[in-house]
């Protein structure tokens, strides 16, 4: 049996709660996929394209996704203020992990006909039924 512990310790013993303590909760893995989609997105871009998500939880979500090295804040010294998010080197490496997760939603969300299945390259594609 795997023992895991659940504190933001950087020492984890299980790989997986580390990075749960980086990136769990419902707003940073879409954040980081819109940053994946549009590259680079404004403060208000991200607001308008987060449905629900409020003034304070985007921007938390936003600082622990600087300190954790997986996106950078652009400032521009202009009137008015102009800030850009895109990911960072770090961030990009979490793309595939967010290509799977993008693949198993479109299998498994309710009323989707689609199997996956891997050709003989290895790659994935979907069967519709």
């Amino acid at each position: 049996m795997i023992a895991i512990k659940t504190s933001k310790d950087p020492d984890l013993d299980c790989a997986v709660a580390y990075t749960l303590s980086i990136l769990g909760g419902k707003w940073k893995w879409l954040i980081l996929y819109l940053l994946f989609e549009y590259e680079t997105l404004r403060y208000g871009q991200l607001k308008q394209k987060l449905a629900g998500i409020t003034h304070k939880m985007l921007s938390q979500q936003l600082k622990e996704l600087q300190q954790s090295q997986l996106i950078h804040r652009k400032e521009y010294a202009q009137i008015p203020p102009k800030v850009e998010y895109p990911l960072s080197e770090k961030g990009t490496t979490l793309l595939p992990i967010l290509k799977l997760m993008c693949q198993w939603g479109e299998v498994h969300r309710p009323g989707s006909e689609k199997l996956v299945y891997l050709d003989q390259r290895g790659k994935t594609g979907f069967l519709h039924i």
